[in-house]
């Protein structure tokens, strides 16, 4: 019997400490006590976005105040022209190597202040005439976390109004585990990481799903805790080395 004790203490200890990893893969808990932002969340953009280190982007050069492309969507030119793009990477200083002009300052700019300062340099330093300069940023992004860790994605913003629902709709919808009433969307707000909680549980919150999202936006659905499911898993093999245990024991027992 005292062996017997010694080992359900043991095997008691063992739960205890597995017991500690329940849930531990949840992200983003909001501690006791401290209010979630459920109103004030801006359904569109305060301000553009403003190009930053790392960021990707392409641009296009043409004169005459962009006549060329006119010409060509009417048919006039028939020449088949090649427009490989090619990406330009901003610099951890703010700068892009860029033809021509080489390292030119672009981080801080919105993208349609970019495009008039390369127009503006293109024509003062190289003399191009009435230059018509088009830029497009290719490395714009979200995160999203649909409710099970395994089945987060990245995914990459096709225009500038891409919505809420959207974006969960790309990523395939909310998971099984997921809770639509605790949506996260966590965003730079003034070089600050703010947090908003949606609950797109409610009809009368259908307003948060056309919620223009912002590149690098992170969208974590919060999971649903599985303390039942989880405690199973570290239970099962803790009762079957019981049960292993017991059987050894009782052999034992029977041999003296």
């Amino acid at each position: 019997m005292q062996n017997k004790g010694v080992l359900f203490s043991l095997l008691a200890g063992l739960f205890l400490f597995q017991s500690c990893g329940i849930n531990s893969n949840l992200m983003f808990r909001t501690p006791k006590g401290v209010k979630e932002v459920r109103d004030s969340i801006p359904l569109k953009p305060s301000a553009e976005y403003q190009i930053s280190r790392d960021d990707k982007f392409t641009f296009m050069l043409y004169t005459n105040e962009g006549e060329r492309i006119v010409n060509e969507m009417a048919g006039m030119n028939k020449e088949a022209i090649a427009k490989a793009e090619i990406e330009y990477v901003v610099r951890p200083d703010g700068k892009a190597d860029l033809p021509i002009l080489g390292s030119t300052l672009v981080a801080g700019f919105t993208v349609k202040q970019c495009e008039d300062t390369l127009a503006k340099l293109f024509e003062q330093k190289n003399g191009y005439n009435k230059p018509f300069v088009q830029v497009k940023l290719t490395n714009q992004r979200v995160i999203v976390f649909p409710g099970n860790g395994s089945t987060a994605k990245v995914i990459p913003l096709q225009n500038n109004n891409t919505t809420l629902m959207e974006a969960i709709a790309l990523a395939g919808g909310i998971a099984e585990r997921g809770k639509a009433s605790k949506v996260k969307i966590m965003r730079v707000v003034n070089n600050v990481r703010t947090m908003y909680v949606v609950d797109l549980s409610k009809i009368e919150n259908l307003q948060y799903a056309d919620m223009i999202i912002q590149a690098n936006d992170y969208i974590y659905i919060e999971p649903k805790e599985q303390v039942g499911q989880e405690s199973l898993k570290i239970v099962a093999p803790i009762v079957s080395l019981v049960s292993s245990a017991l059987v050894i024991i009782t052999v034992l027992s029977t041999l003296k």
